[in-house]
């Protein structure tokens, strides 16, 4: 039977967004502002410490200016194997969840031109510059008084799954089993034109456009199970079949496609033949988001009952778009007898993230409120790489190590959130024309998250990552 509730109901769209439950907000910005690991294996083997070197054709990526260096036809690519692992403490209890992708990274071409002084080089490439996976599994007992069910009590869901009487009541009052997981997955890709030229005696400045495409999707399931029989009485005293309270059962799935431009500048000084210089700007990042939003969910209860969401009243679609910050890298390397040391420091400020595209399915109250979120919750950070490589001679094998750090975007994390990672690689070069990289990446921190709330249902990750990635390069 049709329920018809007494007091005035509310679109679920319009309070699920403003609550944050589903909502667009800082996490989905720092998805595509955070750096990625970088799509080219000699260089991740070195920590990413590359815009001091970035002598071959995935300067293209890290510093255009290098592409000046480069004196024959380049063609490259790469692949690589990405495993996510987190292991997730709540209420006491672990649990391990991981999710793995294997993917093209790049495939790039450099042309230099003959000139008569100097160098003109021009190129075009392809980049998986990241990916989304993820992965978070927990199960536990909540003895608290708060529940999934009563945090939507401003909106219809418990009413519509018999969970509340016509004034919106419930006799659950927290005490249940919590268990749910989440899986993501998604690439976001560059199409990349490049130019760089040599403007004095070992001075080389360069620039790209990117075109930016890729999408997203995070599937996420939530249970709340009366494990211990506490909820014996009708849930919505007017209808039969709601005793005995068993579980809530809510499943979202988000989608995303993206699209976008940017452009970056570099320049880059040789010194002697030793010593080289590399200074990057990454110009702002700008991203449009066409999202699709969908809900389904059930309860059941001891009776046999079971209601259902009317899943085309809980979905939903918007667009919006998402800035990204300025990023201002330099970098320093060293080459002696075979051996090559390189570091360098990024500056990147997430208080310029920047919403916009209110009237697409947002309202602009609710863009300026994330907006301002940004600029209350985030901080700028400098992340920095270093790196060694050393050649054995005669057999031309290179060795290679490095460490890099990527820090929180959000104010006062400590360094357990800092993303570190350790890098280790060897490349050989066959008669100075096809060359073979392989690199190995270790990486690991720590992270949080609220099902709901503020620290009531809150699941504490350590999570790690490990990377495999081989390049192979051929000169003509």
């Amino acid at each position: 039977m049709k329920r018809y509730r007494i007091a005035a109901t509310f679109s679920i769209l319009f309070v699920t967004l403003t609550s944050g439950v589903f909502a667009q907000g800082i996490n989905d910005a720092l998805r595509l502002a955070y750096p990625g690991l970088s799509p080219n294996a000699r260089a991740l083997g070195m920590g990413n410490s590359y815009i001091a070197l970035s002598d071959d054709a995935s300067a293209m990526y890290f510093n255009p200016a290098g592409m000046g260096l480069i004196k024959r036809l380049e063609l490259s690519g790469g692949i690589d194997y990405s495993n996510f692992n987190n292991k997730t403490t709540f209420m006491g209890n672990n649990t391990t969840y991981s999710n793995s992708s294997t993917k093209l990274d790049r495939i790039s071409f450099a042309f230099p031109f003959p000139t008569m002084r100097g160098s003109l080089v021009f190129g075009m490439s392809y980049h998986a510059t990241k990916d989304f996976n993820g992965a978070l599994k927990f199960d536990g007992f909540n003895n608290s008084s708060t529940s999934l069910i009563q945090d939507f009590l401003n909106t219809d869901i418990p009413f519509d799954l018999y969970l509340t009487d016509v004034n919106n009541n419930t006799p659950i009052n927290g005490n249940l089993n919590q268990s749910g997981n989440s899986l993501s997955s998604g690439i976001l890709n560059n199409w990349t034109f490049s130019g760089a030229m040599e403007v004095s005696p070992n001075l080389f400045v360069g620039a790209n456009l990117n075109i930016n495409t890729g999408s997203y999707t995070w599937n996420n399931e939530y249970y709340e199970d009366d494990t211990k029989n506490i909820y014996q009485g009708k849930t919505d005293p007017a209808t039969a079949g709601t005793e005995d309270f068993r579980t809530f059962y809510l499943n979202r799935i988000l989608n995303w496609d993206i699209s976008g431009w940017d452009a970056k500048v570099g320049i880059l000084y040789q010194m002697k033949n030793n010593f080289r210089f590399g200074a990057t700007i990454q110009f702002p990042k700008s991203f449009t988001i066409k999202e699709k939003f969908d809900v389904a969910g059930k309860s059941e209860f001891g009776t046999g009952a079971v209601y259902y969401l009317d899943e085309a009243k809980y979905s939903d679609n918007v667009e919006y778009d998402i800035t990204t910050p300025f990023e201002l890298g330099a970098g320093l390397s060293y080459s002696l007898k075979g051996l090559v040391a390189s570091a360098e420091v990024t500056l990147v400020d997430y208080k310029q993230i920047k919403f916009s595209g209110a009237g697409n399915g947002l309202s602009s109250q609710y863009i300026e409120g994330i907006n301002k979120d940004v600029k209350d919750f985030l901080r700028a950070v400098v992340n920095y790489n270093a790196g060694l490589e050393y050649t054995i001679p005669n057999i031309g094998l290179r060795l290679r190590a490095g460490y890099f750090v990527q820090r929180s975007a959000y104010q006062d994390d400590p360094s357990e959130y800092d993303k570190k990672y350790i890098t280790g690689g060897i490349g050989f070069l066959t008669d100075e024309t096809i060359g073979i990289d392989l690199s190995y990446v270790h990486g690991w921190w720590n992270d949080f998250g609220d099902n709901y709330g503020s620290n009531v249902s809150r699941t504490f990750q350590e999570i790690t990552l490990d990377n495999v990635m081989m390049t192979i390069t051929y000169r003509f």
